[in-house]
């Protein structure tokens, strides 16, 4: 993944213990189960009120629970499933878990790549925007990782060759079983995906698009991206990137968003910082965002976390009030 690759000497690399505390419960005759999770708790404050509380609240921070799963079938090919539940872990709830975050399964392969079925991440945001997605709640203005994705989708993922990668998906939106009063105009359909990188020593280039269909939450225009990210130190990671699109005159929605940033990280904490600047076609103003972050790695299996967000979006008319947002917490993972 370009995000993992870019990041891999900052924040990537600083905590890779979070997501290396997986569990084996079962590793027999090239078989094996992994068990992870975390737990994330913390407070949060600020933000749009617009008419509403938006005083401190204790909150779950994307608490989740799953197993990785693989079989070594040769040298070169390995098949994989993963489930990852979410949960809410601030407080007693029912059912317990609340959704289920990816359910995939896929074959691997160093020579000719991996393919991927099911439920999982936007692979334009994962590979081609996500080295802006460092933070652990709000200040990611760019992409998303539901954006036409996380169901009924397929992907593949190209070999590393001379540096360079490439991704591609398409999600499949269905409305078989729905009666004539149940379909929608848009009907059936595929909404498709991808993106191409390379990396050069500290430089890394990804450059991606979208088919932004509205059963997905588009606007049925294509939405490209662009992101540079450049390892200036060991310690030091500098950022840019762009981001497009059209405006829709039946659904509206078109922009473009142009981003900078910057990541430090010293011993076991890291320090965070990105500004945006965003220009919407459907109203008449812009709005420039900021958000700043430290995340300090306690133990391989404990971190704290503090940022700060300011969205701007009282500049645009249609929003009463905006107070700076704060987050602050911890996760345990395992």
């Amino acid at each position: 993944m370009f995000k993992k690759t870019l990041l891999a000497l900052t924040l990537g690399g600083l905590f890779a213990g979070a997501t290396a505390q997986a569990a084996t419960v079962y590793d027999e005759d090239g078989t094996k189960v992994n068990l992870y999770g975390r737990i994330a708790m913390g407070f949060e404050g600020g933000g749009v009120g617009d008419g509403v509380d938006n005083g401190a609240e204790f909150r779950d921070y994307s608490s989740r629970l799953g197993f990785k799963l693989s079989q070594q079938i040769t040298r070169d090919l390995t098949a994989f499933g993963r489930l990852e539940w979410r949960f809410n872990g601030d407080e007693r709830s029912r059912p317990g878990f609340k959704e289920v975050r990816k359910s995939y399964i896929g074959i691997e392969s160093d020579t000719f790549g991996t393919f991927t079925a099911g439920n999982f991440d936007s692979f334009y945001d994962n590979f081609v925007m996500g080295v802006f997605d460092v933070y652990v709640a709000e200040g990611y203005e760019f992409a998303g990782g539901g954006l036409q994705a996380r169901g009924d989708s397929i992907g593949y993922q190209s070999p590393d060759i001379n540096g360079f990668q490439a991704v591609l998906a398409v999600k499949h939106f269905s409305e078989r079983g729905l009666t004539v009063d149940e379909q929608t105009d848009e009907g059936s359909g595929f909404s498709s995906q991808g993106g191409i990188g390379y990396q050069a020593g500290p430089l890394g280039l990804a450059l991606g698009f979208v088919d932004d269909d509205v059963r997905g939450g588009g606007n049925n225009q294509m939405r490209f991206g662009a992101t540079a990210a450049f390892d200036a130190t060991e310690e030091f990671q500098l950022r840019a990137g762009f981001e497009t699109r059209d405006d829709s005159d039946v659904y509206g929605g078109g922009f473009d968003r142009y981003g900078l940033g910057a990541t430090y990280a010293v011993g076991a904490t890291a320090f965070y910082g990105d500004v945006y600047h965003i220009d919407s076609d459907d109203v008449d103003d812009t709005r420039n965002a900021w958000a700043l972050g430290t995340l300090h790695n306690l133990t391989d299996n404990f971190d704290l976390f503090a940022e700060l967000y300011d969205g701007d979006r009282d500049s645009l008319g249609n929003v009463d009030d905006e107070d700076l947002y704060y987050a602050l917490g911890a996760r345990y993972y395992f």
